[in-house]
């Protein structure tokens, strides 16, 4: 059976090792047919737009609060906590480190007022 299973499989490889065209030289691949994009032609691309559908399933990770999105900053908005969440090529990231705080402008006086 071993001799049977050896010589299926050397027969079968010259069959395949027959069919096999080889490319000429000429067609391979050089370094001058490859377009290459260089850092300095590239432009500030536009970001793609979110999706505002997923603020309907999406919430703070932290508060489970909802979200609302903020189209200047491109990033998720959680005003109880005061952090924002950045939108990258239109995938929001929702980790907690990753989360920029925003500054809360507080009109109330930050000393107690004695009257």
């Amino acid at each position: 059976m071993f001799r049977n299973v050896l010589g299926k499989l050397v027969t079968e490889t010259v069959r395949v090792h027959r069919c096999v065209n080889y490319a000429p030289l000429t067609q391979r691949v050089t370094a001058a047919s490859v377009s290459v994009r260089s850092f300095t032609a590239v432009k500030d691309e536009v970001q793609p737009p979110f999706d505002a559908v997923l603020l309907q399933f999406l919430v703070c990770p932290l508060s489970k609060k909802p979200l609302r999105y903020e189209a200047e900053t491109n990033e998720l908005i959680n005003d109880d906590l005061g952090i924002a969440y950045p939108i990258i090529d239109g995938i929001p990231n929702m980790i907690p480190q990753e989360a920029r705080l925003l500054n809360k402008d507080t009109d109330t006086p930050t000393t107690p007022t004695q009257g």
